[in-house]
């Protein structure tokens, strides 16, 4: 009986050893680049996800880029990975989609988003050009030179004149919202200030939920993002049908156009459609939202570089015969600073924020422009003071701990 038992365990510790073995020594038709596995199954997750507050490298890659290279490789959220940080490299890579690599998501992003649409879009070149040029066409470079560009000034003027009257608000949120609302009405014309909707509700720091394990389970964050993400799809849901019974009621919007192309292109269906909307609104607010809530932080600590921006700003306010006027195309394209920062010097292949070969984000320009007017309305009409908060928490997504909060004053106040 003894005999059998110690076979048993002798199996399982073999077993057990050759299991753990190819885990930390993943199969590769191609050579690995150094690095470790972590943990079987949870990878090196955990210390993925440790808090910090730095503006630099996250210390999870700084680590691993000193102890392995700017290349390595790790497991995340239940999958193995190769991590990059070398410029030259990643430049390489974005060239070579659908040649020598292909797009992929994690599998929390594929599930938040909709899996079928992602995978669609990301295995048929064809999908992925047709939305990339429809969204062009409604919020690219020509449309805002064009049309969009005042529009853009107004609702950030009238948004902030309502900031000017409140004691404090929270910057992440309050752009977050302002920011829905104004891509919701441009894409599918959706005015939420008559629509009733308590859209409030629907931001809680989705990012918060697409780097962690897709476990739904009550009280996560991905549980959290997936709650929330319902929340949206109802609102998409409830804007594209009704749109669908009334096609009379032309806007020439965003949905206008995909609504038509419906009777050509097979691959919109409805349910396609609506996740393609929560799509382009999720990575609009969330991104934009973030970016200028930490550019209001920095710029609060740096008198110096408010006054060079204010000044850029306000010699385009100068240089105007009609005092009254609006910012023009022009104007917009002289913003050197407000484009630039202190980091005029850093190329192309250092700095690629919004992608780059086939995948460059589609609002690339639509995003540059609605910071650089933001800035433009904020530096010349008002100040700020920021009443708590002021710490940046990364989880590893870009947090702000209980929230940026300021109080947003006119100039002559």
């Amino acid at each position: 009986m003894w005999s059998v038992w110690l076979s048993v365990i002798s199996l399982l510790i073999v077993i057990s050893t050759h299991w753990v073995y190819r885990w930390r020594n993943p199969k590769c038709n191609g050579k690995l680049p150094p690095g470790s596995m972590g943990i079987p199954l949870i990878g090196e997750t955990l210390d993925f996800l440790v808090s910090n507050n730095s503006l630099d490298i996250p210390p999870f890659i700084k680590k691993r880029m000193m102890k392995f290279g700017p290349i390595f490789r790790t497991s995340l959220a239940g999958r193995p990975m190769v991590v990059s940080s070398d410029p030259e490299f990643n430049y390489y890579v974005f060239q070579q989609e659908g040649k020598l690599v292909e797009q992929w998501y994690m599998d929390s992003f594929d599930k938040l988003i909709g899996q079928d649409v992602m995978t669609r879009v990301s295995s048929h070149r064809n999908i992925h050009k047709y939305l990339r040029n429809s969204i062009l066409s409604h919020v690219g470079p020509e449309a805002l030179k064009n049309k969009l560009l005042p529009h853009l000034e107004d609702a950030i003027s009238q948004k902030l004149q309502g900031w000017s009257k409140l004691p404090s608000l929270e910057v992440r949120k309050s752009l977050a919202i302002m920011i829905f609302k104004l891509t919701a009405k441009l894409l599918m014309s959706y005015d939420a200030e008559k629509s009733g909707d308590n859209i409030d509700d629907f931001f809680s720091n989705f990012m918060e939920g697409f780097m962690k394990l897709p476990i739904n389970i009550p009280g996560t964050a991905y549980h959290k993002c997936l709650q929330n993400r319902q929340k949206l799809v109802n609102l998409m849901t409830k804007i594209y049908e009704e749109r669908k019974r009334n096609p009379e009621i032309g806007k020439g919007d965003f949905l206008d156009q995909i609504l038509m192309d419906m009777k050509t292109e097979t691959f919109l269906t409805d349910k396609f459609i609506i996740y393609v909307m929560f799509g382009i609104l999720l990575a609009s607010f969330e991104t934009m939202s973030s970016t200028l809530t930490l550019a209001i932080m920095l710029l609060s600590d740096k008198p110096k570089m408010v006054k060079e921006l204010t000044e850029e700003h306000e010699a385009i306010l100068k240089s105007r015969e009609d005092a009254n006027s609006g910012l023009t195309w022009k104007e917009y394209k002289s913003m050197t600073f407000t484009h630039n920062g202190i980091s005029a010097n850093v190329t192309a292949k250092n700095f690629i924020p919004f992608g780059a070969g086939m995948r460059t984000c589609a609002g690339a320009d639509f995003s540059k422009v609605f910071m650089g007017v933001f800035l433009h309305v904020l530096v010349t009409k008002y100040r700020w003071t920021i009443i708590k908060g002021g710490e940046v928490m990364r989880t590893p997504a870009l947090g702000f701990g209980d929230g940026i909060h300021i109080q947003v004053l006119t100039k002559h106040a």
